[in-house]
């Protein structure tokens, strides 16, 4: 019996324990990575929070600044995934992880040598803007070829995450042991969904083209221009089909953390969803190109699925108020300069 009471009270330290070592704060845990690096890669790794680079963000493969995973070792590479965890929900680490294992499945489909780093998984860049503190605003980046995530945090806490970019290609694998693997594959099922449920009449007002555009309309400006808002109004869906729409919805903004994604949903609601609107062109079923959008007066989501006959998807989130935190930052300065 006191064997067994002995073991029971070991248990609840050893959870204790667990519980207090995942409370460390974001800041805490990027401190402790940038620590982690030697002076070089420290360098590398940091900028001003008011440089130019924060906003200079793109999906494609191309030379990026920052540190690479290439660089940094096992441990290091862990203390990153857990502030990728700290970052994003359960639902978004688990894509954008499954975007970093893409690589090596689009190397394999390409035909690329093993040791090509075109296509590799270890070829995303992290970098820190500031320096992490619940006093000071500060930002971290991690970004590669499909994936693009920029986070900022004012007075220790996740103000934007804005823009943000998932992309997978191949959208679907079709062959190979992972064949039938889709990364993205909420937001390609319920838009199709929701589509699927819209009336002849509701679907002529919908469908703005047969043809899609070749990829995001907005690309990677540093502040969106908003396409006129076009499509079918929340406002005109039945009540499963708004239901579907909101679960799309979600499919974006739950990838992000719990206090941020609620902020954000709580705005999206104080702006009117029934100001969202529903946007598609291209095909009408899976396979081929196809396009839809998002919009509402704070909310901007594109999704582009035309390239490889439709099987590779470029997706986007914009907050059309507060990308990089402008907004909050401002009021934020505004403050704390007010005499």
């Amino acid at each position: 019996m006191q064997y067994r009471a002995g073991k029971i009270v070991c248990i609840v330290f050893l959870s204790l324990w667990a519980s207090l070592s995942a409370a460390q704060t974001l800041d805490e845990r990027v401190a402790a990575l940038l620590n982690s690096l030697n002076p070089k890669q420290r360098q590398t790794a940091t900028f001003q929070f008011d440089s130019q680079e924060r906003f200079n963000w793109h999906y494609v493969p191309r030379a990026r600044k920052g540190v690479t995973l290439y660089e940094l070792n096992d441990e290091q590479r862990r203390m990153l995934m857990t502030v990728l965890d700290l970052s994003l929900s359960t639902q978004g680490a688990t894509k954008a992880k499954g975007i970093l294992e893409l690589e090596d499945l689009l190397r394999e489909a390409e035909g690329r040598p093993s040791g090509d780093d075109y296509r590799d998984r270890l070829n995303y860049a992290f970098s820190v803007f500031g320096t992490p503190a619940k006093t000071t605003p500060w930002g971290w980046r991690l970004e590669g070829h499909h994936l693009s995530l920029n986070f900022t945090s004012v007075g220790g806490v996740i103000e934007s995450s804005t823009p943000s970019f998932f992309g997978a290609n191949p959208a679907i694998v079709r062959s190979g042991k992972e064949r039938g693997r889709q990364t993205l594959k909420q937001e390609t099922e319920l838009a199709f969904a929701l589509l699927n449920q819209l009336s002849d009449e509701q679907r002529k007002i919908a469908v703005l083209s047969t043809s899609a555009p070749y990829d995001i309309i907005t690309g990677n400006d540093r502040k969106v221009e908003a396409p006129e808002r076009k499509g079918i109004l929340y406002s005109s869906l039945t009540d499963a089909q708004k239901k579907t729409f909101m679960q799309l919805i979600d499919a974006y903004v739950k990838n992000y953390e719990l206090g941020f994604s609620s902020k954000l949903i709580a705005k999206i609601r104080k702006a009117g969803v029934e100001n969202l609107s529903f946007a598609w062109a291209g095909s009408l079923q899976p396979g081929a190109a196809h396009y839809y959008r998002i919009q509402g007066p704070i909310l901007l989501i594109e999704y582009d699925n035309t390239q490889n006959s439709g099987n590779h998807i470029h997706s986007v989130v914009r907050d059309l108020t507060n990308d990089f935190a402008e907004d909050i930052l401002r009021e934020h300065y505004r403050k704390d300069h007010t005499p």
